[in-house]
């Protein structure tokens, strides 16, 4: 396995109503309304990095 992609932008909109959702290019990564729970910071960069191969 190589090194991982670094990361260099991400952009927090902010949302109402409890929202927390994680986009990658326009694609649903993760969404708190869909699955009633928090996520964590390990989940998600996770998600960002197999979409980044």
């Amino acid at each position: 396995m190589g090194k991982p992609h670094p990361i260099e932008t991400l952009t927090l909109i902010p949302s109402s109503g409890g929202r927390f959702e994680v986009t990658l290019n326009d694609e649903l990564i993760y969404s708190k309304a869909a699955t009633g729970q928090h996520t964590t910071n390990e989940f998600i960069v996770s998600e960002v990095r197999k979409r980044l191969k």
